[in-house]
């Protein structure tokens, strides 16, 4: 994909999801899960974090590039209907956002040096989750993303320090 190609799907991205914003504050939800790993963070990171796409093998579904190639302004298709943009990316993190305004919807997946020897594995998923209902909505909901990602994480650790 063209460069200025790239940067329109950005800006529109950018665009929706500010225009889709809701006019209050929301009520922002943040879920942060953490796996020490026995590996130096830079090994761990070329196991788990090198491709944008691993996410696909790591959930057992599909992901494909529907534009751009692991970079920033990356979009990726997991399970064939959640789109999400690459907007940063460090040499052992990245951050995406679900292009769909409802949620705003953000992810990092990072790697920390704990060690020379250890890391820490921090996964952190930040939402509005204001459109979701009541409380207990929220509640049910905040309870299934935490445990989905749990068993993400588990198996980025998993992954990261198999022989």
């Amino acid at each position: 994909m063209a460069a200025g190609m790239r940067a329109a799907l950005i800006s529109g991205a950018v665009g929706v999801l500010l225009a889709g914003a809701p006019a209050q504050a929301g009520d922002f939800t943040v879920i942060r899960i953490e796996r020490e790993v026995a590996r130096p963070a830079a090994q761990a990171w070329a196991r788990i974090g090198a491709d944008y796409c691993a996410i696909g093998a790591w959930m057992k579904t599909s992901c494909t590039y529907t534009s751009g190639q692991g970079e920033v302004g990356t979009v990726r298709q997991i399970a064939g209907r959640v789109n999400e943009v690459l907007v940063a990316r460090t040499p052992a993190s990245y951050t995406y956002a679900d292009v769909d305004p409802r949620l705003l919807y953000h992810g990092t997946l990072a790697l920390e040096p704990v060690d020379a020897s250890r890391s820490r594995i921090v996964y952190t998923l930040v939402y509005n989750a204001e459109p979701l209902g009541t409380p207990e909505q929220q509640a049910a909901d905040k309870a299934r993303r935490t445990a989905m990602f749990t068993r993400v994480t588990d198996g980025l650790k998993a992954i990261a320090e198999a022989p």
